[in-house]
């Protein structure tokens, strides 16, 4: 750069002495069109993509559309009570936290310097979009057609509970993103290449750091990979790596905890969220419990305990008692000794009560599957759950949505809920834009994936994990009585997306309860699985269609879809 300037002050100099005007040398040809050329190829070839697949894009168009509404008309974000609090404190003041691991809120304080909930919003809704993107994709890339590879992505991208999570300060949106990279570098192709394991790795490890929910990963996915790959060294290395890749972030934040508690773990809240599991069903006369496990048991009747999401915030058992309450009870389930207390009589009542168990577990997945939604775990989550006109509301049953502004109850020590949220968003909360916020409002009620429907599309990626080795037969001879031979064939491809969907429905449910939100990671992955149901098998040749040219290719069926 130096030299440039030195030349062209020589220049200017010998032009003066000679009395010739200076032209500026003209720039190399190309060197100014470059980038304005690409940028105009680079519009032209995501115009014919969008026309070439012109009904996903118009049901992404529609996403859009939809989370625009949301934007204006709750300027700022919305917030789930307790959770969205620490993760914003956490933001501000980084730290491990003993409930709950605070991985999102690196991605809070990455947006730090912005001071705007919206722009977390924004991005946290555009993650949204790009999981659809990455599910029509990987549908399409396993020669699943343009129509039910939209299909597959629809409940991604309109569903009303989808996006008003994308909305709250709460971690699932970054999860399932991180999640589905990891997806898309382990089956796109048949032999994951190492870097791919490497940073698939490293991508669902970071995952498990913002949500431990998807803690059921760390085994799933390299056993994925060595099970594709077991019989090569290739497969071995990639199982390898992708296991190293999972570790190096758990790790770090285990690291990072010990550093802050003295503990090697990612919280201290395991044993209390067991002990809410078992709540539903623990009796004392059967487990039999001695010692400091006795104060811990349940003493309510089964009738008039509520679900175990609910229950554990109330239960004497596990609480300080209130204050006036004689005798006095100081007991905090988030220490050391009683996380393991907790655990240790979580795991006695399982052992005790192995069928109320498993009851329990099949009982809350089913819920899954029911219609209509239901206030579960109580009315007062599931309002964090919708859109509404008013943060706050009177009357019988009232609920005060807006962060807390009490000076003796700080989430992360440092601040208060609504002082962090001030000085994080410098935007006051509760705001609503009526005009924009009552249709979105109103297509939230209606437009979701409903229980049944969600039954369905599990279902659906069943029959692609076992498909018929023949084609089915046309209606009208289907239905004659004729013998016909059902021979199953175990795909792979559909495999992995739907063991991860039903590992991430039902790990939460075992250790915790059910919950709505929890349903809402699994969307996308049992989506993907499936739209795979309709993928050609291997060998296959897909239909012919006219490319640009006029000519026509055919295309052979990747060998990762059987």
């Amino acid at each position: 750069m130096q030299r440039n300037v030195t030349e062209g002050s020589s220049q200017q100099a010998d032009a003066e002495g000679t009395g010739q005007a200076l032209h500026a040398p003209a720039a190399p040809r190309g060197v100014v069109a470059r980038p304005l050329g690409q940028a105009r190829r680079t519009a032209a070839w995501l115009r014919a993509l969008a026309r070439d697949n012109i009904l996903f894009t118009w049901a992404l168009a529609a996403g859009a559309v939809l989370r625009l509404f949301a934007e204006l008309g709750y300027p700022g974000a919305l917030w789930f009570a307790g959770d969205s609090y620490v993760y914003i404190g956490a933001a501000l003041r980084p730290q491990p936290n003993l409930s709950k691991s605070t991985g999102y809120s690196f991605f809070l304080r990455l947006l730090l310097p912005f001071h705007s909930m919206t722009l977390v919003t924004v991005v946290q809704h555009l993650m949204g979009l790009a999981v659809a993107v990455m599910v029509y994709a990987l549908l399409r890339h396993f020669r699943v057609s343009k129509l039910w590879s939209t299909v597959a992505a629809l409940p991604v991208l309109l569903d009303g509970y989808v996006i008003e999570d994308e909305h709250l300060i709460m971690a699932e949106a970054l999860f399932t993103f991180l999640l589905m990279i990891t997806m898309l570098l382990m089956v796109w192709r048949r032999q994951v290449p190492w870097w791919a394991a490497l940073i698939g790795g490293l991508l669902a490890g970071c995952a498990i750091d913002v949500r431990t929910e998807g803690a059921v990963v760390l085994v799933l996915f390299p056993l994925a990979m060595l099970i594709r790959g077991w019989r090569t060294l290739r497969g071995w290395l990639a199982a390898v790596l992708m296991t190293v890749g999972l570790l190096i972030p758990v790790g770090g934040y285990v690291a990072w905890f010990h550093e802050r508690t003295g503990h090697y773990d990612v919280t201290l809240s395991m044993g209390f969220y067991l002990w809410g599991r078992v709540s539903s069903f623990a009796n004392c006369a059967i487990i039999k419990p001695t010692g400091a496990e006795a104060a811990i048991c349940p003493k309510e009747p089964l009738s008039q305990r509520t679900p175990p999401g609910n229950f554990i915030w109330h239960a004497s058992e596990i609480h300080n008692s209130p204050p006036g309450v004689k005798p006095v009870r100081v007991f905090s389930p988030v220490t050391p000794a009683n996380n393991k207390l907790l655990t240790d009589f979580a795991i006695r009542a399982v052992e005790a009560q192995p069928f109320g168990y498993v009851k329990a577990v099949v009982k809350d997945v089913l819920l899954s599957f029911g219609f209509p939604r239901i206030n579960y775990p109580g009315a007062g989550t599931v309002f964090y759950y919708n859109f509404h006109l008013h943060y706050k509301t009177t009357g019988p049953g009232a609920y005060n949505t807006e962060p807390p502004n009490n000076p003796n109850h700080e989430w992360i020590p440092g601040g208060t809920a609504y002082q962090d949220w001030m000085n994080y968003g410098h935007q006051a909360p509760g705001r609503v834009i009526e005009v924009f916020a009552i249709p979105i409002l109103i297509y939230q009620r209606l437009v979701f994936t409903y229980g049944p429907l969600f039954a369905v599309i599990l279902a659906m990626g069943l029959g692609g994990l076992l498909a018929l080795r023949r084609p089915l037969l046309p209606l009208r001879q289907f239905l004659r009585p004729r013998p016909f031979p059902l021979r199953w064939q175990v795909r792979g491809t559909p495999m992995l997306p739907w063991v991860t969907a039903v590992g991430l429905l039902v790990a939460p449910i075992a250790v915790a309860d059910f919950d709505y939100r929890y349903l809402l990671p699994v969307l996308p992955f049992a989506c993907v699985a499936a739209g795979l149901a309709f993928a050609p098998r291997r060998g296959a040749r897909a239909p012919r269609q006219p490319s640009p040219a006029g000519d026509h290719v055919e295309a052979t069926v990747p060998d990762t879809v059987a």
